[in-house]
């Protein structure tokens, strides 16, 4: 079964930021097989635009890509947002895109963000 990784984790990886990582999460890294939304893609491309990520998101994408075989899913778009819609305990697009995409296939998430881990009961740090 697939791991979603939050936008934190995927920059922390790239980084090499283990030490930002619980043993756990890092155990399930090695062990299965890595997702990410592509609003998880789109993200790294904001944060790129505004200073916040030094690198445009297809350098760090691709970097997993080969690093962990990290791949984004390719739910249809339409059923992804059905479910972003009902993830009301959020304005963030971002958030709700991410974790409707994990929660359609009921997939754990990894995430730092604490709305997430108290509003998916399928999200852990």
């Amino acid at each position: 079964m697939p791991l979603y990784l939050d936008t934190h984790f995927v920059i922390f990886l790239y980084m090499g930021a283990k030490q930002r990582m619980s043993a756990r999460a890092l155990e399930l890294i090695e062990s299965e097989e890595i997702r990410i939304s592509p609003m998880v893609f789109l993200e790294l491309q904001y944060l790129y635009d505004i200073g916040r990520l030094k690198q445009p998101p297809e350098k760090v994408v691709g970097y997993l890509e080969a690093r962990i075989d990290l791949r984004q899913c390719n739910i249809p778009f339409p059923r992804v947002v059905q479910f972003a819609a009902k993830e009301s305990w959020t304005r963030d697009p971002f958030d709700r895109i991410i974790v409707a995409q994990a929660r359609l296939g009921e997939h754990r998430l990894l995430s730092r963000d604490e709305s997430i881990l108290q509003n998916y009961n399928r999200a852990l740090a």
